[in-house]
């Protein structure tokens, strides 16, 4: 229960003090076209890590040259961000955004920026 409440709280302070900066050539996603976008696919990010998001919520992250797997729950959030709550009890959401060449960009709460593969 503690934890529960913990999460409470440190999900709001953390999605408070994300540093996403989109670039002004960046497009947003609304909800319904990045979940469809999203929602039974897989992106491969130049690493060669990939992450796959299953229809039914489920979410795994690929390490490159087999550096392990994490897995968790994907949600799609309505300001072109997706949160992974992760089977450890971690959490994270980024910024999804295409950029000006039509390429899905994963910008990171600190501002950094992964292009995935087309």
């Amino acid at each position: 229960m503690i934890r529960d409440v913990f999460a409470l709280i440190v999900l709001p302070i953390a999605l408070f003090a994300q540093q996403w900066e989109p670039r002004t050539s960046d497009e947003l996603f609304d909800q319904a076209r990045l979940d469809a976008l999203l929602r039974g696919s897989t992106i491969t990010f130049f690493d060669e890590g990939q992450s796959k998001f299953f229809e039914d919520g489920r979410y795994t992250y690929s390490y490159a040259n087999n550096g392990g797997t994490g897995y968790g729950y994907f949600t799609v959030m309505e300001d072109s961000t997706v949160c992974i709550e992760f089977v450890t009890g971690s959490s994270r959401c980024d910024l999804y955004v295409s950029d000006e060449v039509g390429r899905l960009i994963v910008i990171t709460a600190t501002g950094d920026r992964f292009p995935t593969r087309q």
